[in-house]
């Protein structure tokens, strides 16, 4: 796909949104594996499947509803994606952050990132929430591979402060506010879809890596190059491989959000308040 074609998708879609109520918010949530529940705590909401917006990806994990959904958080316009696409379904990266450009081309400035992870920091307890403080691209690819167009964002983007540091003060803040326990870390992103070996596992915590996951990174590279403002939230759903004596599944990360959906979506409540 061309460069001007790619460009000219992402309007389409920003403005099929725009005509259906999606513009004038500039806040959006992702909504990693599991975590869809926040959706039903907003109100005045409205929704549409991905598969009715022209040129949208489709999610075929389970935990990922598919949905685009606006509604308002603590007094504010929100667009939350109930589930995004990733890198090991076979979508190479410009699709895998589709949905990112559209936000950007709808106004979006802040853009809140949450994810389900393994934990490799043994510190961490399953069901830990952490905020991203760094990431580590482990996809062997980028997502600005490729000629750049310079109506997204400049060719090459400074990704000093890839999560702001506004941001995660304000999730510090709530997370006191609700006496809630928030760790900080480095994210490490691997395509999957395999879990991890121990050995890889170790040689992620040798090079600092807290939680390692298989999203995440891909969008907040695009959000940065689009100058959109990233918080990252990871949900330390299992402890990764090698940690524990047991095999890891999936229905474990499922399970696992379930069981903190409630404070999960507090946490998010409180800091779309402050912004």
């Amino acid at each position: 796909m061309a460069t001007t074609d790619y460009f000219d998708r992402v309007t389409q879609a920003a403005e099929w949104l725009r005509g259906r109520g999606f513009g004038g918010g500039e806040t959006a949530v992702v909504l990693g594996s599991g975590l869809g529940a926040f959706t039903d705590s907003m109100t005045e909401p409205f929704a549409h499947d991905y598969s009715e917006i022209p040129h949208w990806p489709r999610s075929t994990v389970i935990g990922h509803q598919g949905r685009l959904v606006g509604g308002i958080v603590g007094g504010r316009r929100v667009i939350a994606l109930a589930g995004r696409v990733h890198f090991y379904e076979g979508y190479d990266l410009r699709m895998v952050t589709f949905a990112v450009r559209v936000l950007g081309r709808l106004g979006v400035r802040t853009l809140i990132l949450t994810n389900a992870a393994g934990g490799i920091n043994t510190n961490f307890s399953q069901g830990a929430l952490m905020v991203i403080d760094d990431h580590i691209n482990l996809f062997g690819n980028n997502p600005l591979m490729g000629p750049n167009d310079d109506r997204f964002g400049p060719r090459f983007p400074d990704m000093t402060e890839v999560y702001s540091r506004r941001l995660k003060s304000v999730a510090d803040a709530v997370a006191r506010d609700l006496k809630l326990p928030l760790e900080h870390g480095v994210y490490i992103a691997v395509h999957g879809p395999s879990y991890e070996t121990p050995a890889e596992i170790y040689a992620f915590r040798t090079l600092g890596a807290d939680a390692v996951g298989m999203s995440t990174v891909p969008e907040a590279i695009v959000a940065r190059h689009m100058g959109i403002d990233v918080l990252g939230i990871s949900c330390i759903t299992n402890m990764a491989a090698g940690v524990l004596p047991h095999p890891l599944h999936h229905d474990d990360v499922m399970e696992t959000t379930r069981r903190i959906r409630g404070e999960f979506i507090a946490l998010l409540e409180g800091i779309i308040g402050r912004l």
